[in-house]
């Protein structure tokens, strides 16, 4: 009997765990700090050696950023059109703060990192790397603090980073594009253009979508333009529709669990592993890492608390309900936690090992900075005077 109350218990903590927004943000950290530690111990080289071991025609960590990561782009363009067309970015004054925040957000850290690396050449394409924000880590973060954040601060950040990771698409789509394959990318736009017109003609099941965009990921694949956007394309044609039936909404919560707690934990574990033999202080000081530390602990700050400033004091704006000026702070420094796709983008910048390397250790010191920063301002920030919030 005691054993099975314990085992009801544990499933119940399990459930709860599970249906913990900042869940998958905790799990994310776990796995990266696995893969610290075991590119750190005797198991390093059997670790490593894995990643390169080749499925067919490319390698388990390229099945992994290609293919898996395709999931996460999914799902990310899923939030992205439900937030704009439906959600808390339907409405131009809702979007104008953090909108502006965000792009201040991708702005500031890109001009820190260029100016550290504008003499190398080598390190030169790594400038969007400290340009987005973890949501999971984020939100993972800020989670710690309880009801002592507001939600609109909760909002706000959210919002921040869908703008990010809006950003981040684009700037993959033009910057991070290999020689283009014409033919296949005409066969991507055909397929694309299938897929809108399934949306017009209101087709509402998913496997006709879900069919013919693994067809559009092949395709993207081959054109030269990263694979992950097909993700991203796919979602957009998603059709969006009132009531329980909605295929946007099936697909979105369907997709939730395995991307935050299998899609980027894989992905962290098989990119966050970094050796840190031979690493000293210079190995920190060179221009790439320097350059993606201090853009996602500086740059992100300083671009998203300065504009989101700026725009509230000129009257433009207003600050997220409940919260402080001191808390709008801390959450502008946790914007500085970029873990996923400041990876992401740095394995697509860089073909070499070393500067790959570089950069996993200026993401990790940057967003280990924020976050730890972010958490001690939060913690020690007063909230709102309750005569100063709306109604």
């Amino acid at each position: 009997m005691a054993l099975k109350t314990i085992s009801l218990r544990a499933r119940r903590a399990l459930a709860d765990f599970l249906q913990n927004e900042a869940a998958g943000g905790y799990v994310l950290m776990g796995a990266a700090a696995l893969a610290l530690i075991i590119a750190n111990s005797p198991l390093a080289e059997a670790y490593f050696h894995a990643l390169h071991a080749p499925i067919g025609p490319t390698g388990v960590q390229h099945w992994i950023n290609d293919g898996l990561m395709a999931l996460f782009f999914l799902l990310v363009g899923l939030e992205i059109k439900r937030e704009v067309l439906d959600g808390q970015l339907s409405r131009p004054a809702d979007v104008l703060l953090p909108g502006a925040a965000a792009l201040g957000g991708v702005a500031a850290p890109a001009l820190i990192y260029l100016a550290f690396n504008a003499g190398h050449p080598a390190s030169l394409a790594g400038w969007a790397i400290p340009s987005a924000t973890d949501i999971a880590f984020a939100l993972g973060v800020l989670a710690l603090l309880g009801p002592r954040v507001p939600a609109g601060l909760k909002v706000f950040l959210t919002a921040i980073a869908i703008m990010d990771d809006l950003a981040a698409i684009v700037i993959i789509a033009l910057f991070y594009t290999a020689q283009l394959h014409l033919l296949a990318l005409a066969g991507a736009g055909a397929m694309l253009l299938v897929l809108i017109a399934l949306n017009r003609l209101k087709v509402l099941v998913l496997w006709p979508y879900l069919l013919l965009g693994a067809v559009l990921w092949v395709l993207v694949l081959k054109s030269g333009i990263h694979a992950t956007l097909a993700g991203v394309a796919l979602a957009l044609t998603i059709p969006l529709r009132p009531g329980d039936r909605c295929p946007l909404h099936k697909l979105e919560h369907a997709l939730h669990k395995p991307v935050a707690f299998v899609v980027t934990p894989i992905f962290g574990f098989a990119n966050a592993g970094l050796s840190f033999a031979g690493v000293g202080l210079s190995a920190l000081l060179a221009p790439a890492p320097l350059g993606v530390a201090l853009g996602l602990f500086l740059g992100k700050q300083v671009g998203v608390f300065a504009v989101a400033f700026g725009l509230i004091k000129l009257g433009w704006a207003r600050l997220p309900r409940g919260a402080s000026l001191a808390q709008l702070y801390g959450v502008a420094v946790l914007c500085g936690v970029g873990f996923t796709m400041s990876l992401f983008i740095g394995v697509l910048a860089f073909r070499d090992p070393g500067l790959i390397d570089q950069t996993k250790i200026g993401v990790l010191a940057g967003s280990l900075a924020s976050a730890l920063v972010g958490l001690a301002i939060l913690r020690l920030a007063k909230p709102a005077p309750p005569e100063t919030l709306e109604p």
